[in-house]
């Protein structure tokens, strides 16, 4: 590897929508660096950055990946991450490290929710950001139709940089308005030509839009400009490069990475635009309880942002120096686990390739291999340097299914898999619920917990089968009822006496169980009124009508009656369990459910049938918000009612909506669905 000075550093994240090329576009820059020999092609499963088994199998992204080259004697760094929303959370760990981000658009299908989910994520982020069209040579293809898409959907600062010369089949070239230079693609080979005579007006219109928007930033510019000065192309670059790092200015770009078609011109906008890490915004950190900005000539400090568990090795952790130099053999200290850990070996990235370094500068991104207790979001530095960055914010998963190993024998494997896995993926968790006696893993999406299944079984050697997840069904009362439970046992010797009556009262909804203890004049002894509570507090695991856990009651023991020799806790737990049976019994039990809030975001064209889905699913709607072209509806749904729904939602909208869910309250099965429930469970005790 060449040496680079921090400034010839660049690190970019890719990011959008699913299939709309960012992996493609990641090839064509490798090649175009000379990193590669020949173009990769995801479909053709020998795409660098798609390496996984399952990503060559699936022919999509999965996880995040890493590549590297040099252009234009500066180093870039580019994170290629999924578009798909089940792995948004590969996109949040690349925008914790990224200085710039390109963000994808398909020239057929415009903005869609991916994108408009990557802008508003890195926008939080002040991410200076360009955009990409990509696909131009695709059939109905068109630049500027999704050049207006994007200018009504995200308002200022978009301003075109180049535009095409032709389109769909007819695609040839690419003119940069900065520069007012046509550059032809045929065979491979870039020639700059005269810009064809049937665009030179559109080309003349928008570059001069675009000197007029970049000088009117600059008073001393604008005065010159105004005099008839001419403006060197350096010094409009410049005053671009100055509104990019700021926010305010998103240059849109355009081509086709399959054919790789303007995309060396994305590389030099990389190089020309976008910070190093030394002109990127300050990173804060948190020192001794307070929290400043990391300068980057400060001793090592690094973010860890993904960790990989490959089998044969172990696991990688990727990571960013954000201040400081790295070499093998240095001791390092995890702020977060405080614990010390020792560098080996450094590598570089290109997919799955290493290439093994001996020193790394601030700024630069690489993996480091057996760091024992090093995970994803922990913060490395040198011990007297005990700086922390922010945590990485994952959000929390949306839907649920169960698993059960195909062999018994497999449980402790599938276990040790899901916590590994969980560690590759934050997004993931996995949980044994006693309740409901089943193992639910937890993701984004059906494809995102069909993905958890496949690792299990390609890198842990486990298969497990998926089950309908169990719903925590809940029962209460409607009515009041009064009853007497008592425990009576004589077999020679002491004997067994209980004897308690107990009020049943419904509650508010939400207000759970409660106890109350109404004996006066002595009847049931104090000592055993715990044990009562005890009786009761167990017997409510388990329902009259359905088995389920009763709620939202409270339990009046006023009376009842004690035996001088034979009465014991045990005998007055048995007979509270005794009547809590029957006057569950009496007092009018019902069957409630869990209620989800579901917000669900689609394109404004597809809000009726995904309305009328909901509906389908017994959910009402409580209101809608409108947020560009796309709709923001939210509904309250009940959980047995949206299983596989992410499923059904990528259906319905081509894959362009997506959902979250969380628990809202329990209300009442209605009661035909209740006497199914009931039903099911009596014969499954059959």
């Amino acid at each position: 590897m060449k040496d680079y000075n921090v400034k010839n550093i660049r690190n970019v994240m890719l990011c959008g929508h699913g299939s709309v090329g960012k992996t493609t576009l990641t090839e064509a820059m490798l090649f175009n660096a000379k990193e590669r020999n020949r173009l990769g092609r995801v479909d053709e499963g020998n795409s660098t950055m798609d390496f996984d088994t399952l990503e060559i199998d699936r022919k999509i992204s999965i996880s995040l990946a890493i590549g590297h080259f040099g252009w234009k004697d500066h180093f870039l760094n580019i994170i290629d991450t999924p578009g798909y929303a089940d792995f948004r959370g590969e996109v949040i760990s690349a925008v914790s490290v990224s200085d710039g981000v390109i963000i994808v658009v398909d020239s057929t299908s415009g903005v869609e929710v991916g994108t408009e989910w990557v802008w508003e994520l890195t926008g939080k982020k002040v991410l200076p950001s360009l955009l990409f069209v990509n696909g131009l040579s695709k059939e109905n293809a068109d630049f500027f139709r999704v050049l207006g898409e994007i200018t009504k959907e995200f308002k200022s600062g978009i301003v075109p940089l180049t535009i095409p010369i032709g389109k769909g089949e007819s695609l040839t070239g690419i003119v940069n308005l900065l520069t007012k230079k046509a550059y032809n693609y045929e065979n491979r080979k870039t020639i700059e030509v005269e810009i064809p005579s049937d665009i030179k007006k559109k080309v003349d219109e928008l570059s001069k839009n675009l000197v007029e928007g970049l000088v009117e930033t600059d008073e001393k510019l604008m005065e010159r400009y105004l005099a008839d000065e001419d403006i060197a192309e350096e010094e409009l670059a410049s005053v671009l490069k100055k509104g990019v790092a700021k926010g305010e200015v998103h240059p849109v770009l355009c081509g086709d990475a399959y054919r790789n078609i303007g995309v060396d011109i994305l590389s030099n906008s990389i190089v020309q635009l976008f910070p190093s890490p030394e002109e990127r915004q300050e990173v804060e950190v948190t020192e001794n309880n307070n929290t400043r900005d990391l300068k980057i000539d400060e001793p090592f400090a690094a973010l860890v942002f993904k960790t990989v568990f490959e089998p044969h090795l172990g696991e990688l952790n990727y990571i960013r120096l954000f201040s400081g130099n790295l070499t093998p053999g240095t001791e390092i200290f995890n702020v977060n686990k405080q614990v010390n850990e020792k560098v080996n070996q450094i590598f570089l990235l290109n997919g799955k390739e290493k290439e093994e370094v001996k020193k790394l500068v601030a700024g630069s991104i690489c993996a480091l291999v057996k760091l024992k207790s090093t995970k994803t979001g922990d913060t490395l530095a040198l011990k007297r340097h005990k700086v922390m960055f922010e945590a990485i914010k994952f959000p929390e998963p949306s839907i649920s299914i169960a698993i059960v190993p195909k062999s018994k024998e497999d449980e402790e494997k599938v276990s040790f898999g899901l916590n590994k896995i969980h560690e590759e993926d934050p997004c993931f968790t996995s949980h044994f619920d006693p309740e409901l006696k089943q193992t639910l893993i937890s993701g984004f999406g059906e494809l995102h917990l069909e993905v958890i299944a496949d690792k299990l079984r390609s890198k842990f050697g486990v298969d497990v089968s998926f089950e309908k997840p169990k719903i925590p069904y809940r029962e209460t009362i409607t009515g009041r009822s009064e009853v007497q439970g008592k425990y009576k046992k004589q077999s020679g010797g002491r004997g067994q006496y209980g004897d308690v009556k107990i009020r049943f009262e419904p509650l508010k909804r939400g207000e759970g169980f409660v106890f109350k203890n109404g004996v006066v004049g002595g009847s049931i002894p104090s000592k055993y009124i715990p044990a009562v509570e005890k009786g009761l507090n167990e017997a409510l695991n388990t329902g009259v009508l359905s088995k389920n856990i009763v709620v939202d009651f409270m339990a009046t023991l006023y009376d009842g009656s004690f035996h001088a020799v034979d009465s014991s806790d045990i005998a007055f737990k048995i007979a509270a369990s005794m009547a809590f049976k029957k006057g569950i019994e009496d007092a009018k039990p019902i069957l409630l459910e869990p209620i989800m809030i579901v917000e669900v975001v689609v394109p404004k064209e597809m809000m009726g049938d995904v309305i009328g889905d909901l509906n389908s699913r017994r959910g009402k709607i409580q209101g809608m918000d409108s947020s560009g072209r796309f709709q923001k509806i939210k509904a309250v749904v009940p959980q047995a009612e949206m299983y596989k729904y992410s499923t059904q939602l990528r259906s319905i909208t081509q894959g362009r909506g997506n959902f979250a869910q969380r628990f809202s309250h329990y209300e009442e099965v209605p009661r035909d669905i209740a006497e199914k429930i009931i039903k099911e469970q009596k014969e499954s005790e059959n």
